[in-house]
């Protein structure tokens, strides 16, 4: 059944496979508006903001794609400031979509979604490079190499996998964050680890005060973490990294670079086991 808008969180619900093959998105190759209808905070320095989309139709977007995002503020080269964002929300919402902001100081797009007040518009638009890896993966193992805000397009990996009555596909994931407050989805990431034997979930903080209550690993995702907690490169595996360039450059090398190096290539894993999101 599907999902309305009113009182509806992606960050509550159950995970929901709703897969469609590229070119069905909402939005096309030109900017389009939409209304926002509602924000919550969900954490200290994130929101979630709901947008509006026409009546009984949902965003149409193949897993773990992305859409670009324009609030026509302008940085200070007089460029138009354009960021990609991965819904948190799937298919099965009808009506809008939702996407998890978190708000960076010095950060001009998410400030400016972040004051936006629902009837306001953003703009959006989706292109070809815009979509990424595709469900079903192939792979017996799923390993998740995420860093801060890298958890949106895993999110939509997991709708698939997990929602999937049929898939026996285990994952792993590594998720490296400075703070326990600034892991984004935290809650619904336990519910679904909880409810789940396929998924587990290993967080590393990198800033956690000494004297926290947490128990858990510290420091940065590491050569001994990737073997203790993820599947090796002599395994039917595929590992999906998502995070801030300094991430890319320690694990697997720059985005935009095929060849993997960093820990992954000294690892042993091959270009065609990782996954650059």
């Amino acid at each position: 059944m599907s999902s309305k808008v009113r009182g509806f969180s992606s960050l509550q619900s159950a995970p929901t496979a709703s897969v469609v093959a590229p070119g069905n998105c909402a939005f096309g190759t030109e900017w389009a508006p939409s209304k926002l209808v509602s924000k919550e905070k969900v954490s200290h320095d994130s929101v979630l903001l709901t947008f509006a989309l026409p009546e009984d139709r949902a965003l149409g977007l193949s897993t773990c794609a992305c859409i670009l995002a324009s609030s026509g503020i302008k940085d200070s080269k007089g460029q138009l400031v354009v960021r990609p964002y991965t819904p948190v929300s799937t298919n099965d919402l009808k009506s809008s979509f939702q996407l998890l902001v978190k708000v960076y100081p010095q950060g001009l797009m998410s400030q400016s979604l972040s004051n936006l007040e629902p009837g306001e518009e953003a703009s959006f638009k989706h292109i070809a490079p815009n979509v990424k890896v595709q469900y079903p993966f192939g792979k017996k193992k799923i390993g998740m190499l995420v860093g801060g805000t890298g958890i949106t397009p895993m999110l939509q990996a997991l709708h698939a996998i997990l929602g999937t009555p049929d898939d026996t596909t285990q994952v792993s994931m590594l998720y490296g964050n400075r703070t326990s407050a600034d892991i984004l989805a935290n809650e619904l990431l336990a519910k679904w680890e909880g409810a789940s034997d396929r998924l587990s979930i290993t967080h590393v903080l990198s800033e956690e005060k000494e004297d926290s209550v947490w128990k858990g690993l510290r420091g940065f995702i590491d050569e001994d973490a990737i073997k203790q907690h993820l599947p090796g490169p002599s395994e039917d595996c595929l590992l999906m990294v998502c995070g801030p360039p300094p991430m890319y450059a320690a694990l697997c090398g720059a985005r935009d670079q095929p060849e993997v190096t960093g820990l992954l290539g000294g690892l042993g894993y091959s270009s065609d086991q990782v996954y650059k999101f």
